[in-house]
């Protein structure tokens, strides 16, 4: 089962109205003391998980971060944990059909999407856009691609 129900606060929904990584950063410093970069999980061409640690969590329900953006650095969603995720946990709780994902995720504390956001296993498929040339791309683990 999903853990994607709606677990909404004004903050997380505040990150998330920012739209744009940089923008949320810059909240994230101004208004919780900053944060520091744990880690950056690409998946395919245009999908990004930055994960993060908010210095000064607030309002917020825990202090970890996963920050999902496309290509652009737009904000598609926001996820708040206790602690760090595992990578494939999370990336099988997008896609439980998956079966090259695996793990059981973190509880998700706090959740907020944008306009940006879009079913990410759209990007796994077989058939996925690609601005790759087949000749140029390799899939990855779950599906998407990256040059070869």
């Amino acid at each position: 089962m999903s853990n994607h129900e709606d677990h909404s606060s004004d903050t997380v929904q505040q990150l998330a109205g920012e739209l744009m990584l940089g923008s949320l950063l810059e909240r994230l410093a101004s208004q919780h003391g900053g944060y520091d970069l744990l880690d950056h999980w690409q998946q395919g061409e245009f999908h990004h998980d930055v994960v993060l640690r908010v210095r000064e969590p607030g309002e917020l329900p825990g202090d970890v971060l996963v920050v999902a953006t496309n290509c652009n650095g737009g904000v598609k969603e926001v996820l708040v944990f206790a602690n760090v995720p595992e990578r494939w946990a999370l990336w099988h709780d997008r896609c439980p059909d998956n079966p090259e994902f695996e793990g059981q995720v973190e509880p998700i504390l706090a959740r907020a999407t944008t306009h940006h956001w879009f079913d990410p296993c759209a990007l796994l498929l077989p058939d996925a856009r690609s601005e790759l040339r087949p000749e140029f791309r390799a899939r990855e683990r779950g599906g998407g691609w990256s040059k070869r």
